[in-house]
């Protein structure tokens, strides 16, 4: 086995991490070896770490860039040497119908998580990426193009390509009319995104102070959700609706934004409690959903991102702060995605 480090919870419900030791496999034929050196703060690991699938002992983390430092003897597409970005997924069957079109993320044997998974071949729980190094897979080690800042990047393996298939799903391009809920970490991704294939965008928030950050993402307009007579306004007015929040909330008022054949796509809190059908029969609207990434997505995603400079906004923090972030996240102090860095696990405990 291999050691490594990293923050993992100790106890029930808490976000409280502890550095520990880490053992990763010895690897495998077709494996890799990762040495982390940036991971993004999900605000999917901060509802895990508060319980909510009753897991224990996680390590969190599945945004991850860094550098490959070993690999095995079946590897062929990687180098040591080579930048890498690791995602949500680090297996799938790659037999069934949607691994053979390069959507593992819908895997009809599952997909094996970067954490808290089921590894395929030894049964073992999948420890995550707020640790030195990763061993996964090559197939699910993307390369990442030059001229991608690896902190920066490092969001759009989970937040960016969360937004990016459901865009890319509808059709989004010139002449679409595009909104986007929640100015969040997937939010503001789905603003740049969205701008950059060529749509109008408008942002959704209860707060007008965020007109000046949605406009520099890339939105043409702002509309405050608390005004009765701006929501009234914009009825029948988009064709897409990316709802990025993570909180529960009325899906109904957005139902009655969307134009002929519109689509509402809950991507924030897809768990929430849908509308009656009978709001969606007004329009033939379209209520969806999506589930991160796949391999060919995620490929395309990186691609476009290199050509148009795209990355996350981020507030970078040594790892040792990881508890600080998840505190700040979970009160909404953050624009837009907080970065660990994980080189600080080289140093002594202290």
């Amino acid at each position: 086995m291999r050691t490594t480090t990293g923050w993992q919870s100790l106890e029930p419900g808490s976000t409280n991490l502890t550095r520990v030791g880490i053992e990763r496999r010895d690897l495998r034929p077709d494996d890799v070896a990762v040495r982390v050196d940036h991971c993004g703060v999900c605000h999917s690991d901060l509802r895990r770490l508060q319980g909510l699938l009753g897991e224990t002992h996680l390590v969190p983390g599945h945004e991850a860039t860094g550098v490959v430092t070993a690999v095995g003897p079946a590897v062929t597409r990687l180098a040591v040497g080579d930048r890498v970005a690791i995602g949500t997924i680090v297996d799938s069957c790659g037999e069934c119908a949607m691994c053979r079109v390069g959507q593992e993320n819908y895997c009809y044997e599952r997909p094996t998580s970067t954490y808290g998974g089921t590894d395929r071949v030894d049964g073992s729980t999948t420890l995550g990426a707020y640790s030195r190094e990763y061993v996964l897979r090559e197939a699910f080690a993307f390369p990442l193009p030059d001229g991608l800042d690896p902190a920066a990047a490092a969001p759009l393996m989970c937040a960016g390509v969360s937004v990016w298939e459901p865009l890319r799903a509808a059709g989004v391009g010139p002449g679409s009319r595009v909104a986007v809920a929640g100015l969040g970490g997937l939010g503001h991704l789905a603003v740049k995104f969205a701008a950059a294939l060529g749509a109008e965008v408008t942002v959704l928030t209860r707060s007008p102070a965020k007109e000046r950050d949605a406009l520099a993402l890339g939105a043409t307009d702002v509309l405050v959700t608390t005004d009765d007579a701006q929501v009234a306004a914009a009825r029948g007015c988009f064709d897409l609706i990316a709802d990025t929040i993570p909180d529960d909330h009325d899906l109904t008022p957005l139902l009655g934004m969307l134009g002929l054949d519109g689509t509402l796509s809950v991507l924030g809190n897809p768990v929430q409690a849908g509308p009656p059908v009978m709001t969606l029969t007004a329009g033939r609207k379209k209520l969806s959903s999506s589930g991160t990434g796949g391999r060919r997505h995620t490929v395309e995603m990186l691609g476009f991102c290199a050509e148009r400079g795209i990355t996350a906004d981020v507030e970078v923090l040594p790892s040792s702060e990881v508890g600080t972030a998840l505190k700040r996240l979970a009160a909404g102090d953050v624009r837009y995605r907080f970065v660990l860095d994980l080189s600080d696990l080289d140093a002594p405990a202290a």
